[in-house]
């Protein structure tokens, strides 16, 4: 049988559901998290981005194909052109300025998780890069629907952090990530058992410090 994204979940069981259903996540969800908590999240989730620019640049760089460079030019001008400036928008109603954003140094978490991004992809190929992406670009579309599926997850005014959930649980969204499973698919169905478990090895790193980043936003650490 071929390869599938589910058998990279399924491999890491564990710790994505620890990522999925981590506690920030509930909390975001059942509108308790500290206002402060999230205000840090969303301060190195900026930074996050900008790194993460960086690796869709490094995608264009590794891409063999045209259509696997058409997707990283895509990807990193919807982050530099687009995101970014939502990001900032999103920033200023919590009462965070684009200079404060600017000030700001990486924390540690945010520096584990998208060093490791970027070193796995120069040292690897472009299945290598998106499998390290793909917590992000896969789970977070997830973690919305996630929550839309639990009975104490709150929606609408109730909730101050209804419109990070409707970011991720919009079509726009959720389309990325079936495409971006659809691509993991096509290119996971070609590869050895050997290979497999080395792609395993790197989801189930990048989960994990996924699941620091959020005990990053949880504990406000540096």
């Amino acid at each position: 049988m071929p390869y599938q994204f589910e058998d990279l979940k399924k491999s890491c069981q564990n710790e994505w559901q620890a990522y999925i259903e981590h506690g920030f996540v509930q909390q975001l969800g059942n509108a308790t998290l500290a206002p402060e908590a999230f205000q840090h999240y969303l301060k190195q989730d900026y930074l996050f981005l900008i790194q993460f620019a960086r690796a869709f640049a490094l995608a264009a760089y590794k891409s063999p194909t045209l259509s696997d460079l058409r997707q990283a030019k895509e990807g990193l001008q919807a982050i530099v052109d687009v995101e970014l400036d939502l990001h900032v928008s999103y920033c200023k109603e919590w009462g965070i300025s684009e200079q404060e954003l600017a000030d700001l140094p990486e924390a540690r978490a945010t520096l584990a998780y998208t060093r490791y991004v970027l070193d796995t992809g120069n040292r690897g190929d472009l299945l290598d890069l998106h499998v390290a992406l793909s917590p992000c670009m896969v789970g977070y579309g997830e973690i919305a629907n996630w929550l839309n599926s639990r009975a104490e997850t709150i929606r609408g005014e109730n909730n101050p952090y209804d419109a990070w959930i409707a970011m991720y649980e919009s079509d726009e969204f959720q389309e990325a990530m079936r495409a971006e499973i659809d691509w993991l698919n096509e290119r996971l169905a070609d590869v050895s058992p050997a290979r497999f478990k080395e792609l395993t090895r790197i989801f189930s790193d990048a989960t994990r410090l996924e699941i620091d980043f959020w005990e990053m936003g949880l504990k406000q650490s540096d």
